[in-house]
C-alpha cells in the first residue's frame, strides 16, 4: 500500500512573477502529488526565516526547502527534492544532479537571480 508523500515546505519570493509562475507551472505537473507542499511567501518574514534557521538575504537568493524532518535543502539541493517528487520532472531532477550539469545550472542561477534582485531595486 503506498503512503502519502511527506509534507514540504517551499520558501518562496511571492513579489517575484517569475517565482510565482514557477509554483503554478509546478502545481500543475504536480497534480495530487502537489498537496503535500506547502507553499510560503518570504515577504516581510523575515523574523519567521530567522526563527526556522534561514538566513532572509539567502532565502531570497535560492530557493530553500524544508522537508518533513525539519532539514532545510538549499538551492540545487532543493529543487531536485522537490521536482523528485512529480514523475513528469524526475528526469529533470535526475539531470540536474549530473556533476557537469548542476555547478553550470547554479552558477546560471544565481546571475539570473542576482539580475532580478538589481532590477527589482
Amino acid at each position: 500500500m503506498a503512503t502519502s508523500a511527506s509534507k514540504l515546505v517551499v520558501f518562496y519570493d511571492g513579489s517575484c512573477s517569475a517565482c510565482i509562475k514557477d509554483r503554478r507551472w509546478y502545481e500543475k505537473l504536480a497534480g495530487k502529488t502537489g498537496e503535500s507542499v506547502e507553499w510560503l511567501d518570504i515577504t516581510g518574514r523575515d523574523e519567521e526565516l530567522r526563527r526556522q534557521g534561514i538566513d532572509p538575504d539567502k532565502a531570497l537568493r535560492e530557493l530553500h526547502v524544508k522537508d518533513d524532518q525539519g532539514r532545510v535543502h538549499r538551492e540545487m539541493d532543493a529543487y531536485i527534492l522537490l521536482m523528485s517528487r512529480v514523475p513528469a520532472l524526475k528526469p529533470l531532477a535526475w539531470l540536474i544532479g549530473l556533476p557537469v550539469i548542476r555547478p553550470t545550472l547554479a552558477w546560471l542561477y544565481h546571475r539570473w537571480v542576482a539580475k532580478r534582485l538589481s532590477t527589482s531595486q
